[in-house]
């Protein structure tokens, strides 16, 4: 088996122009790009501190500032308060948008696999995969949050710890750079995982109407083969974001920052840019059928079929 990437891109890129632009029907865009908006309500595509010298004032109040927030807290309870509603708020919208979002990434796989333009089927005829990947992403955003709690409470701890033993200014430095390199290989870790939940599991669950568990385990069976495919993978998916965001930068100069404005526009944003996201959808779902039919979750040609031909004329 030949693992490829531009071959899968090539396709994808054709089942996008087939899809969007062949013919250019508005109302089509504004259905998928309106199941885009939603899958992507999540993504957040889904964090420097001062050495200081002998006694540097400045990184010292920077490790203290948790100290210094707490004993601000305590004194100002009404604002205490205030903060704690706004968490909890903060909280309910994420579960909610979490939830909305895991149903629309049903949505805006299925316009991609079927070249479907529909909103309400979709959304009630996933309702069961849609409420398990909601459950593993809730789950899983605990998790992270755990970790990174962690991480931020050892920092500010064991900072902490070093500034007020007065040592030298090599040894904080130290602390900070491999803080930010634990820091990173968590964030690249978890983005993959991220990465390989939106664009590989979400499609197992599709296909094969199977809950985000099962999904996940017949993905790691495929990953332990070809884990240095998958990482590739990754690793385009990150160039083409930043060919996007190049691409948007130079539209919206051209435009005077007009394109800017669009594309920060809720919903209106994700039409405008509709085939990049449908391109990428189409790429995850192209590169997964390399690896066999019972991973091809397309269910229409790459390309138009050839019209029959009519009577031979004598």
């Amino acid at each position: 088996m030949t693992i490829r990437f531009m071959e899968p891109f090539g396709r994808a890129w054709d089942r996008m122009k087939l899809a969007l632009f062949k013919p250019f029907d508005i109302h089509k865009w504004f259905v998928i790009g309106f199941n885009a908006f939603l899958a992507g309500l999540m993504e957040f595509s889904n964090s420097s501190g001062g050495a200081r010298g002998s006694r540097d004032a400045s990184f010292g109040e920077f490790i203290h500032f948790p100290r210094t927030a707490w004993i601000w807290l305590t004194d100002h309870p009404g604002w205490a308060m205030a903060i704690l509603f706004g968490v909890v708020v903060a909280i309910a919208v994420i579960v909610t948008l979490t939830w909305v979002s895991s149903r629309g990434v049903f949505m805006f796989l299925d316009s991609v696999a079927r070249n479907r333009v529909e909103i309400a089927k979709p959304w009630r005829e996933y309702q069961k995969e849609g409420n398990s990947l909601f459950v593993w992403r809730l789950f899983f955003g605990l998790l992270c949050l755990l970790f990174f709690g962690a991480l931020i409470v050892y920092f500010f701890i064991q900072g902490a710890a070093l500034y007020d033993s007065g040592i030298g200014r090599a040894l904080p430095l130290a602390f900070i750079l491999g803080t930010g390199l634990v820091t990173l290989a968590l964030v690249l870790v978890l983005g993959y995982i991220v990465l390989f939940l939106k664009d590989f599991v979400a499609a197992l669950m599709y296909k094969n109407r199977i809950s985000a568990g099962a999904a996940w385990s017949l993905f790691l069976g495929l990953f332990k083969k070809h884990a240095f495919h998958f990482l590739g993978y990754g690793i385009i998916v990150f160039l083409l974001m930043l060919v996007f965001v190049f691409v948007a930068i130079v539209a919206g100069l051209a435009t005077c920052c007009l394109g800017w404005i669009l594309l920060i526009i809720p919903y209106i944003g994700t039409v405008v840019a509709l085939p990049f996201w449908y391109l990428l959808r189409a790429f995850s779902l192209e590169f997964l059928a390399q690896f066999g039919p019972e991973y091809d979750v397309f269910l229409w040609p790459a390309v138009p079929e050839a019209p029959a031909p009519g009577p031979a004329v004598v």
